[in-house]
């Protein structure tokens, strides 16, 4: 017998509530998420990674999720712009779905958060770095250095510039750029130069504002990479130029920070990963300088 595809006994009830977009549930999914994706207050928070097994997703508009970072459950709407980068088993999911109840019952977090962290840490492992991925594996490297040089709730980093001079630093994962945001609707030469002595081989823009609420702000351009070597390479210049501009002009403050990473080292997340990647060794190739003959 043909099944009419209007007929809506047959529609599964999996992502009903966004038609066209996808027939599968996403439960056991472990998806990205952004700002746009979170319905209650703005993402962004120091312990989350922006990475989120989906506990129940049989509607994309209220997906109830937990983050493998902090452990902290959440209602995103995946209903648009979603990646998917790996699946998990049904135990596991179970696992999970008790420790929830455990949490909520006890008022105690810790189990959740660790086995959470330990989970987004063996997903990272197994599908490695790519393109999808790449956001996650920033996101993550950053939050290290915001713990290192400014812990607080937000995943950035802030600098007082002078009197009423106050700057925050946060990352564009998706563009590898470092986004300075000022309080002010002019150009600061102050912190333009600051930024380009900090990072002298990144593409330093200033983006203007567009109406007189808005404020000026500057980002710095790092290269993309295109593995996990190349990501803490990035993340490492970020760290130094991060740590000069902090010693520019907050030098009391870079020395106690100074001191903790002398004493305990820096936090570096990506270190511990394993990942295998091929071992092929590349070497930049610099154009040919005027005048200069090729030989073929």
């Amino acid at each position: 017998m043909q099944l009419d595809s209007t007929t809506t006994e047959t529609r599964p009830e999996a992502m009903g509530d966004v038609p066209g977009i996808c027939e599968l549930p996403l439960t056991r999914a472990v998806v990205q998420y952004r700002d746009l994706h979170e319905m209650d207050a703005a993402g962004g928070r120091i312990e989350d990674i922006g990475l989120a097994l989906v506990i129940e997703g049989k509607f994309a508009s209220t997906a109830e999720v937990v983050d493998l970072g902090s452990g902290s459950v959440k209602v995103l709407d995946l209903s648009t712009e979603l990646v998917v980068l790996d699946w998990v088993y049904d135990p596991t999911i179970e696992h999970v779905a008790e420790l929830i109840t455990a949490s909520a019952a006890t008022r105690q977090s810790e189990e959740l958060q660790s086995y959470s962290r330990q989970l987004g840490l063996r997903v990272l492992e197994r599908i490695g770095f790519g393109p999808l991925s790449r956001p996650t594996f920033l996101r993550v490297g950053f939050r290290d250095i915001c713990r290192d040089l400014d812990l607080h709730e937000g995943t950035s980093i802030r600098f007082v510039l002078g009197p009423g001079r106050l700057t925050r630093a946060h990352l564009d994962y998706d563009a590898c750029a470092l986004v300075f945001r000022t309080a002010f609707a002019e150009p600061d030469g102050q912190l333009e130069h600051a930024l380009s002595v900090a990072f002298p081989e990144a593409d330093l823009h200033r983006e203007d504002p567009c109406s007189p609420t808005e404020a000026v702000s500057y980002h710095v351009r790092l290269p993309i990479p295109t593995s996990l070597v190349e990501t803490r390479q990035v993340l490492g210049r970020m760290r130094r130029g991060l740590a000069a501009l902090m010693a520019r002009f907050e030098a009391d403050r870079y020395v106690s920070v100074e001191t903790l990473m002398e004493t305990f080292g820096a936090r570096e997340t990506l270190a511990s990963l394993q990942i295998y990647e091929p071992s092929v060794k590349t070497v930049r190739v610099r154009p040919p300088i005027a005048g200069s003959q090729v030989v073929h």
